[in-house]
């Protein structure tokens, strides 16, 4: 399978697209060895989000890396941010700026077409039929996109991230209500800092798909990772600072969930 996807019953499809860690063999024996350790990987979210299925939603975990194919940027591979450094569709360097590739072995563009249509085609195949599925059966559907990133990363941004970055595209992906109900309960605690659409505005996912006018509403979440692993390789889960965001984490969806039946 291309993808771990499970069906749920509530208007509700969390997605995580940077999950992956597989790598085929032959796409692999072209990468430098930097490359086979992930870095850049969103670590154990579907260990975090566990909870979803409580609430009967239903989820998609991409299986290959973001290394082989991004499946949270556009075919055409613009740039989400422009002005702004950024990876690509298939990135040639790490978020540390490691080459990915051996000399001159990076993916030219006929193997980029054959990865989009071999990697990249089977998630968003999958993620837009349980949305016309879910918005089938309920009228109104959210899909939630996870993500998760090292709490400084200087390619990309200045000194620590805030800890919880909601991203609505600038208000265009989701109803404002639907933002101002989750970033309500985001600030409502003291704990852990919370910004929305500030450095991360939500990826091609939340921009294609949430289509509010539509009843599809979109919202990503991108977390910094020190709140639930180590950020530092092997990158192991932490119950113990899990614990803590969890909770917060459970009533963000949950609140998200409860406008979407409204």
């Amino acid at each position: 399978m291309d993808v771990r996807f499970k069906a749920g019953s509530a208007p509700l499809l969390i997605s995580m697209p940077h999950v992956g860690t597989d790598i085929p063999d032959a796409i692999a024996a072209t990468m430098a060895p930097c490359a086979l350790r992930r870095a850049d990987t969103d670590w154990h979210l579907e260990q975090l989000y566990a909870f979803a299925h409580e609430l009967g939603a239903s989820t998609l975990a991409a299986r290959w890396s973001r290394y082989v194919i991004d499946v949270n940027r556009p075919p055409e591979d613009t740039n989400l941010y422009p002005g702004l450094d950024t990876t690509g569709l298939c990135p040639v360097d790490t978020f540390a700026r490691e080459r990915l590739y051996q000399a001159g072995r990076a993916p030219s563009e006929p193997e980029i077409a054959r990865r989009l249509q071999r990697y990249w085609q089977p998630y968003h195949q999958q993620l837009r039929a349980e949305l016309d599925r879910l918005l089938a059966l309920h009228g109104r559907v959210l899909l939630w996109d996870a993500h998760s990133i090292a709490s400084m990363v200087p390619r990309f941004f200045d000194g620590r991230l805030p800890d919880l970055n909601i991203g609505t595209a600038n208000g265009a992906a989701c109803a404002p209500e639907l933002e101002r109900a989750v970033v309500d309960v985001a600030q409502r605690q003291q704990q852990f800092t919370v910004a929305l659409n500030g450095r991360f505005k939500g990826g091609y996912i939340t921009r294609q798909y949430g289509q509010p006018q539509r009843n599809v509403h979109a919202l990503q979440l991108e977390m910094c990772q020190y709140l639930y692993m180590d950020e530092a390789a092997p990158y192991g889960y932490r119950p113990d600072h899990a614990a803590l965001v969890l909770p917060l984490l459970r009533d963000c969806v949950g609140a998200a969930l409860d406008w979407v039946r409204q």
